[in-house]
């Protein structure tokens, strides 16, 4: 079973479902997805809300090994996504020689805020977090009480690990940054990182069909009445 874990945030629902189901539309092993929702994690989740978190998931994100129980393997990802390929070739790229394995960014923002009026900050490291391979028993220290602690550089730069080494990478098609990264029509993972287009503002973005697209493909209902089993 893939384990899939996606941060959700009430202000982007449909990006959720729409990505919930490009996962399971093309998946060829089964998938199971948790929202990681904080109604959810009141009981574990205490953190009070930083001036520049611009999502609801911006630290719980890392509650996915101990939600896991710190065994086995662990996908996370953003919900501002669209998964284009079949998420178990992801998968099929766990490596035991690391902790976490990402798409290492080179990404400096242009733009000083984003979706919604966000601050965009500007880190070392920015967006490894958002896609992550987690081998949830390699990740013991993030448990609730360090990652309702730690700070957001601690978290999102990885300094709980005690090295880089300890971080594997992932091709870039797995976390293709839309308006950062050059255009390509081969992404297995697109990332709205601005802004997806369930926005006004971002509605013709890098990739805009394929979201329509896929939230249509979501919305179908088929009505024909099936012709009864031949005895």
């Amino acid at each position: 079973m893939i384990r899939a874990f996606i941060g959700y945030d009430d202000r982007e629902a449909a990006a959720f479902g729409v990505l919930s189901h490009s996962i399971h539309a093309r998946a060829t092993e089964p998938v199971s997805i948790a929202p990681l929702r904080l109604t959810e994690l009141a009981g574990v989740y205490k953190r009070p809300r930083d001036p520049l978190q611009s999502t609801d998931f911006s630290f719980s994100r890392f509650l996915t090994p101990y939600l896991c129980g710190y065994e086995g393997w662990a996908i996370f990802m953003d919900c501002d996504m669209l998964v284009l390929d079949d998420i178990a070739k992801l998968w099929r790229l766990r490596d035991q020689r690391y902790a976490v394995q990402v798409v290492k960014h080179v990404h400096v923002p242009r733009e000083e805020v984003k979706f919604l009026g966000a601050v965009q900050t500007k880190y070392a490291k920015k967006n490894w977090s958002s896609v992550m391979l987690m081998n949830c028993g390699k990740c013991m220290k993030l448990t609730p009480d360090y990652v309702n602690a730690a700070s957001g550089l601690e978290l999102h730069q990885f300094k709980w690990l005690e090295g880089d080494h300890l971080i594997g990478e992932i091709p870039p098609a797995w976390n293709h940054l839309v308006g950062y990264d050059a255009p390509r029509r081969d992404a297995s993972l697109v990332h709205y990182t601005i802004g997806g287009p369930y926005f006004e503002a971002y509605r013709d973005c890098e990739y805009a069909r394929e979201w329509f697209a896929e939230r249509d493909a979501m919305l179908r209902v088929d009505e024909r009445a099936k012709a009864p089993a031949k005895a």
